[in-house]
């Protein structure tokens, strides 16, 4: 990043040997699901996941993709395949040149790199699976590693309900198109087939595809209440759908192109179906989206929707018909046929050799070379974009989707020294898992938000408010989106969910969005700290989690434990991260967050030299006093660099000056 080299501890390797073959009846996203929750139950934050062992081999480059990309949500640096035959043929499939194939296979077996199955490798950790133990799955209702069995799937959502809603028989009716519905808890309101990776592997897609065909040869529709959305990771998949025919099939369900790329798994789902909306809202039901991407974090897909459940895109395509969560797809029947009688799962799924066939007989190397040959040159509309001219870039004042930011304001040329924290306040004390999502969300707008009253000061239509991901690039969208999603539960206050705290800035202690809180504190010169427990900041490594806390006066974090990246990265604003002792914790040692914090031992970094530690003392108005010591994490003598400038970008900055 910014030319800078990525510097860690060297990290622990887990060897995680695969043996067998998935069995019938299973998919990719099976797999990828299950790996998930053994990786994060076994804890890889910060280590290396190295995968080997005969059963390698069994497993297609799209599947060896799709477990890599999920590397965030299990927590590792790294998910790394060894380079194979299975290689070799992707590279073929995908329109690479004879002599490249070549090249790349001599390479790899000139370093070692090329599989041996027979070889077992000294690692730091083992894991193992047997592929064929692998078993339909789903993972929800917040987490991916939360995976659940598919056979148990409707007792598990029943199980996790009550958690969501305060009464699990609610309904309300509504009236869609004519028809008069009755949408009750449990209901799918989004099947969304996304994410680039798993909708760039083909047998998963073909999969949905032929699953979408017979159950409309059967005489199956979707659900009325549900909103149904495609959106592949490449126009190959359409090309590929097309001359397999299936694209009228999945269009029949609902199932049309939205675009390509990020959609609905990144919180671009737009609104729900009206009627849905004002039903879900009028009776606070707890519906549900189920969708074949990686993340289903609170808050992120919809702001309607508060449970979200990952699947393969077959079974999203089966949710979408039974319209309902709160089936078991094994023993009840999807729905009726035009006779009357029941069509279950069992009766359209795709048979892996159906699957293969339709592969074999739609997919080839020209596909993807005629596709990607011009990828770069856009439509009419890109090309005929007006560019400036210049070296700099040319800020426009009136912009709300691209402002200049204030990182460099009052930086001199050499960094002042780094100081201890006193006088500081709690911004926010925050349980487990607690998500980038959570931190800096990218979806929905909410027109009674800090951002949103900002957009419609500006000028801005509810229509056009668009995402905070639209608008990573005005930093007075993003910090008012900080520590705004609407899931987020500060433990500072009761029965309150969304971004709110407690200003005590303020005589009266007024709960007021986060932001105004973070305002009042700046304006009265006070730092900010926030309390969090273990696995804070897990999840995809959004730049704006660490950019926003810091935007907002936030000096430390005092947490359980850190996913690596999210760390990382608030170093790299400025915010020092810190541990609390193994065994320890903020309920434990007794902070409510009313606290006013000092933080002494961070001037040694003035030395040259990172603490071990740092001494905290927390005191209430009521006296209460709490001293414990911190763990400086650190990690690595260029962090410490950034964060003595004050961050990378300072650092950077100087460097070129």
């Amino acid at each position: 990043m910014l030319g800078q080299p990525v510097s860690m501890l060297i990290p622990r390797v887990v060897g995680f040997k695969l043996s067998g073959e998935l069995p019938a009846g299973t998919t990719a996203t099976d797999l990828v699901l299950t790996i998930t929750e053994m990786l994060r139950k076994h804890g890889v934050v910060g280590k290396f996941v190295e995968f080997y062992g005969k059963g390698v081999g069994a497993v297609p480059l799209a599947d060896r993709a799709t477990i890599g990309n999920m590397s965030p949500e299990y927590g590792s640096t790294a998910a790394i395949f060894p380079i194979d035959e299975a290689t070799t043929d992707y590279l073929r499939l995908t329109g690479r040149s004879d002599e490249q194939i070549a090249l790349v296979e001599a390479y790899a077996k000139e370093q070692g790199l090329w599989h041996d199955a027979n070889h077992e490798p000294t690692y730091s950790e083992y894991m193992e699976l047997d592929l064929s133990t692998v078993v339909p799955s789903l993972a929800g209702p917040k987490r991916p590693q939360d995976r659940v069995l598919l056979s148990e799937s409707k007792a598990a959502f029943e199980k996790a309900l009550p958690a969501f809603t305060k009464v699990p028989g609610a309904s309300a009716a509504a009236t869609i198109g004519g028809d008069k519905v009755v949408i009750r808890n449990g209901a799918v309101a989004i099947a969304a087939i996304t994410s680039c990776t798993n909708t760039s592997n083909p047998s998963v897609m073909i999969g949905a595809g032929i699953l979408a065909k017979k159950a409309v040869e059967r005489g199956l529709t979707r659900a009325p209440w549900v909103k149904t959305t495609l959106g592949p990771g490449s126009k190959v998949v359409t090309d590929y759908y097309d001359k397999a025919g299936l694209s009228p099939y999945l269009d029949k369900l609902g199932f049309n192109v939205i675009g390509y790329g990020c959609t609905i798994c990144i919180g671009n789902s737009g609104p729900l179906i009206p009627e849905v909306s004002a039903a879900v809202n009028e009776a606070d039901l707890a519906v549900v989206s189920v969708l074949s991407g990686n993340r289903n974090f609170e808050g992120r897909i919809n702001p309607d929707i508060k449970m979200n459940y990952l699947a393969s895109p077959p079974l999203v395509v089966a949710y979408a018909i039974a319209g309902t969560m709160d089936i078991d797809l094994a023993t009840e029947p999807l729905g009726l046929d035009p006779e009357g009688k029941p069509v279950f799962l069992a009766d359209i799924w795709p048979s892996a050799t159906e699957v293969q066939a339709t592969i074999d007989a739609t997919i080839d190397a020209d596909m993807f070379t005629n596709r990607y040959k011009d990828v770069f040159a856009g439509d009419a509309r890109w090309q005929s974009l007006q560019t400036p001219s210049g070296d700099r870039f040319a800020w426009d004042p009136q912009s709300t989707y691209v402002r200049k930011p204030p990182y460099f304001e009052g930086m001199g040329k050499t960094p002042s020294p780094v100081s201890d924290i006193s006088g500081a306040r709690v911004l926010a004390k925050l349980g487990d898992s607690v998500t980038t999502d959570h931190i800096s969300p990218a979806g929905n707008i909410k027109v009674d938000s800090p951002a949103g009253k900002y957009l419609a000061a500006h000028g801005v239509d509810k229509a056009d408010f668009n995402s905070y991901g639209s608008r990573r690039g005005n930093h007075e969208v993003m910090i008012r989106g900080t520590f705004a999603n609407i899931r987020l539960r500060n433990l500072m206050l009761t029965d309150v969910e969304g971004g709110f705290t407690v200003d005590f800035s303020n005589p009266d202690n007024e709960i007021v969005p986060i932001f105004d809180a973070a305002e009042n504190y700046a304006k009265a010169g006070t730092p900010l700290v926030i309390l969090a427990g273990k696995e804070y900041g897990s999840g995809s490594s959004r730049d704006w989690a660490a950019k926003g806390t810091a935007l907002l006066g936030v000096k430390a974090v005092i947490a359980e434990s850190y996913e690596r990246i999210h760390r990382s990265n608030l170093i790299g604003m400025g915010v020092i991260p810190l541990q609390f002792q193994a065994g320890q914790n903020a309920e434990s040692l007794g902070l409510q967050g009313d606290e006013v914090f000092t933080i002494r031992g961070i001037e040694e970094l003035n030395n040259g030299t990172t603490p071990r530690e740092v001494s905290v003392e927390a005191v209430a108005a009521d006296g209460r006093t709490r001293e414990f010591t911190a763990l400086v994490r650190i990690d690595t003598p260029g962090e410490a660099d950034y964060y003595r400038h004050g961050g990378i970008l300072q650092y950077v900055l100087r460097s070129l000056l």
